[in-house]
């Protein structure tokens, strides 16, 4: 069974989106071990200046590094990533099962993420070119990794 991991940087404000995202992640508890770990969002200034958005980012960028298991397949989600179909994620945690015993999804926080962790990724993905809340992101992928897994299962879910 693939362990899959969600590394993420800031957590739930609000009570939906958490309550989806554990239906997901139980729900994937039927196809894999799955873990979340949570990175502490840098605090930034309202109207902040580049340099302390990239302090930040530096400084979460450590965090995350230090909790990435580097014999993972890494998948760092970012706005220039390559978009993929459901089939084609499924197709590509499947084969990543064959190399990898885990696989380790990241995602930044509002501002993205550093550079130092998007070169450790093994894939930079996009799930659209529009720009989503980085909270409700985690429920887009836990729901994607879900019906991934149902789609190499051969269920319907995906349909």
């Amino acid at each position: 069974m693939i362990s899959i991991t969600v590394i993420h940087v800031g957590d739930f404000k609000e009570k939906y989106l958490c309550d989806a995202y554990k239906e997901y992640t139980k729900r994937i508890g039927g196809y894999a071990k799955f873990e979340d770990i949570l990175i502490k969002e840098e605090a930034v200034p309202e109207a902040p200046t580049e340099a302390q958005i990239q302090k930040a980012l530096s400084s979460e960028a450590k965090q995350i590094l230090a909790k990435t298991d580097m014999r993972s397949k890494k998948i760092a989600l970012c706005v220039e990533g390559k978009q993929l179909s459901s089939e084609e994620l499924a197709t590509l945690m499947e084969n990543a099962s064959a190399e990898y015993s885990k696989i380790t999804f990241i995602i930044g926080s509002s501002h993205g993420l550093a550079e130092e962790v998007k070169k450790i990724a093994d894939l930079r993905l996009s799930f659209s070119k529009m720009t989503f809340p980085h909270q409700l992101m985690r429920v887009i992928l836990a729901e994607q990794i879900y019906r991934g897994q149902t789609i190499i299962a051969g269920k319907k879910y995906h349909k």
